[in-house]
């Protein structure tokens, strides 16, 4: 089967035609989609109307999932959705939308900066795979940064200073930012700091990115005020216009990124008013950067 995939932005996004995801897809076609990824970074499917069995079924085509725990403060009894699946939408397990006290809510609203899915495991995202079941009218975008451009950007000096760099992510971090501080000793434990590589290569294209996220805390050997700022200097550097795509949804919407190249983040939308149900698989990565990075 061949696909189409155009080109949306200089830098990253293209929309592939000519694949019917809720159907079995032939090694061809992952192929085809992969080498898609390698190009464009993230991948735009219209009108895909898929239910959570054929998402999973699909997602598999591209490695082992992500088991949806670890990363938020929904007990599993509170969950809504499967295990194979990460809810990032408003609603509780009654499908009705989060009060604005909801401690859920505002844990979520961590998404609204930018990140790269699941740099705080030990082992980090490969692809995510986001499907749009449901949208608002207005609001609710997503916004991706070229983290391969960004770095192609910047000095010599600053390429060979943060060259073997590493950073400690965890989810406690970004939420700090925000205000959101107070978590059970079984959350901190989940959500312990791990390290990080603050560049990484592509292992098919070979290609350098920065690796870059609001998770990221501070830089191993530095003091933390001076790493903050650092980091808040290379996470300005990275989402300058020029390097960042801004996706309006569409319900049936389907999009892949690769969290290895690419951050990402929502924007904000009347979330205590309006539905706004996604739905993600995750693909788990290799390894542990750092350790590919020594290797």
């Amino acid at each position: 089967m061949a696909i189409r995939i155009t080109k949306r932005h200089p830098h990253l996004m293209g929309e592939v035609e000519g694949v019917d995801l809720s159907k079995p897809v032939d090694a061809e076609t992952v192929a085809e989609i992969e080498a898609g990824m390698d190009e464009h970074a993230v991948l735009l499917f219209r009108d895909q109307p898929l239910s959570d069995e054929q998402q999973v079924a699909f997602s598999r085509n591209f490695g082992e999932l992500q088991i949806a725990t670890a990363s938020n403060v929904t007990a599993l009894s509170d969950r809504r959705l499967g295990l194979d699946l990460a809810d990032v939408s408003n609603l509780d397990r009654q499908g009705r939308i989060f009060a604005r006290d909801d401690r859920r809510r505002l844990f979520g609203l961590g998404n609204r900066l930018w990140h790269s899915d699941a740099s705080f495991r030990a082992v980090p995202a490969k692809y995510s795979l986001l499907s749009a079941r449901s949208v608002p009218a207005q609001g609710g975008n997503t916004e991706f940064a070229d983290m391969r451009a960004a770095y192609d950007a910047l000095p010599a000096e600053t390429k060979a200073e943060i060259e073997d760099l590493v950073a400690e992510h965890s989810i406690m971090y970004s939420r700090a930012l925000l205000g959101f501080t107070e978590y059970s000793d079984e959350e901190r434990e989940s959500f312990a700091p791990v390290r990080q590589s603050l560049v990484r290569r592509h292992p098919v294209t070979g290609r350098t990115s920065l690796y870059l996220s609001s998770h990221a805390g501070t830089i191993l050997g530095w003091p933390m005020p001076e790493a903050r700022g650092f980091l808040f200097d290379l996470m300005e550097h990275a989402t300058r216009p020029e390097f960042v795509h801004v996706h309006e949804w569409r319900v049936n919407d389907f999009i892949i990124w690769d969290n290895r190249q690419v951050m990402h983040r929502v924007r904000r939308f009347a979330e205590t008013e309006v539905e706004r149900d996604m739905r993600r698989t995750t693909i788990r990565g290799d390894g542990p950067t750092a350790e590919q990075a020594a290797a």
